[in-house]
Order: structure tokens, then C-alpha cells, then sequence
């Protein structure tokens, strides 16, 4: 890296990063589940499994709203010796990172299973639809806005896209992309017959 050079990573990128590793994990963890009838009973489980889903998902949207809006406000303009990371770059490191973590968090659901059946793997895979959801909510802003929205990526590491970390968010226009706003990877462009 060069002299005053700063790598970034995309903000929606990151907040989209867990959601598929929550939801299609908590899928099959709550099918699993579902199989054993537990201290409270299949229904019960089930019920409080749906209650939990729409709770977690609810809860994770709402989390930090505030202050990902704030940050993305007050975001300033990132310098041309930025170096903005690779979609998939940032997605392979985020894993790798957690990956530990999401393998304990499959387990639990899976194991929780014997107590209320099926509620973990729900409870996942709603915290996964609220990611994926506040990831569209930012893409709509970096629409809206016209901009997208990076951070850098040692502060990204330490405490998610707006942990303490992170002091401001930097931005470039939509050019600079290999991800759509909210953080879905970009179609090929069509080619012109």
C-alpha cells in the first residue's frame, strides 16, 4: 500500500455479509429442530420459534439505525489513494473472521432444539432477514443519494461497519463499484449485439 493509502470496504457489503450465513443456516436448524419434541412440545416450539423470528428480525433492523444514518451523513469524500476492496474480498475476510461464530451459533440452534424445538434455528435465520433488510435500507439511502458508502476496513473489523471504531464513513460515486447499492453482488453488463 502507498503512502497515505487506506483500504475500504462497502458499509452495505458488511451489514449484508452475515445475513446469508444466518438465514440459511437457521433454515435447516429449524427444520432439525423441529424433529425432536422437546421439553415444551413441537407447537409450542414452533410458535415461539415464529415469535422469536419476527422479534430478532425486527430487532436487528432497528439496531444502529441512527447511527448508520448519522455516519452516512456526515460521510465525507474518500481521496484518490483509496483502495476499495473486492466484494468478495470483503465477504472471504468477514467469513473467515467469524466463521467460528457461526458454526457455535448453528450448533446452539440445532441443540436448543431439545428444549424448545425449532426456536434456535428461526431465531438465526430472522437475525439474517433484519441484515439483509438494513442493508436494503442503506442501499436505498446510497440510491437516494446517489453515492456509496465505505468504511476502512481495520475499523470495520474490530466493531462492524458502526462500531465504536469507525469515526466516519467516506464515499465515491456509483462508478466505483462491483456491488449494487445494499450490497448485491452486480450483473454482468449485458453485451450489445
Amino acid at each position: 500500500m502507498g503512502r497515505g493509502a487506506v483500504a475500504l470496504a462497502r458499509v452495505a457489503v458488511l451489514l449484508r455479509a452475515p445475513a446469508g450465513w444466518l438465514w440459511w443456516p437457521g433454515l435447516p436448524a429449524a427444520g432439525v429442530g423441529a424433529l425432536p419434541p422437546g421439553l415444551t412440545g413441537r407447537r409450542i416450539g414452533v410458535l415461539a420459534g415464529a415469535a422469536l423470528f419476527i422479534v430478532a428480525a425486527f430487532t436487528v433492523f432497528a439496531v444502529r439505525r441512527k447511527r448508520y444514518a448519522h455516519l452516512a451523513k456526515a460521510a465525507s469524500r474518500a481521496g484518490k489513494s483509496a483502495i476499495l476492496q473486492d466484494r468478495a474480498v470483503t465477504l472471504r475476510v468477514w467469513r473467515r473472521a467469524h466463521r467460528w461464530w457461526l458454526l457455535l451459533a448453528f450448533l446452539v440452534a440445532v441443540g436448543s432444539s431439545f428444549v424448545l424445538p425449532a426456536a434456535g434455528g428461526l431465531l438465526l435465520a430472522g437475525a439474517g432477514l433484519g441484515l439483509w433488510a438494513k442493508a436494503l435500507w442503506l442501499g436505498r439511502w446510497e440510491q437516494e443519494h446517489d453515492v456509496l458508502l465505505w468504511v476502512r476496513t481495520e475499523a470495520a473489523v474490530r466493531g462492524g461497519p458502526a462500531g465504536r471504531d469507525v469515526r466516519g464513513y467516506l464515499t465515491t460515486g456509483v462508478a466505483a463499484k462491483d456491488a449494487r447499492p445494499g450490497g448485491a453482488k452486480a450483473g454482468r453488463p449485458k453485451a450489445r449485439a
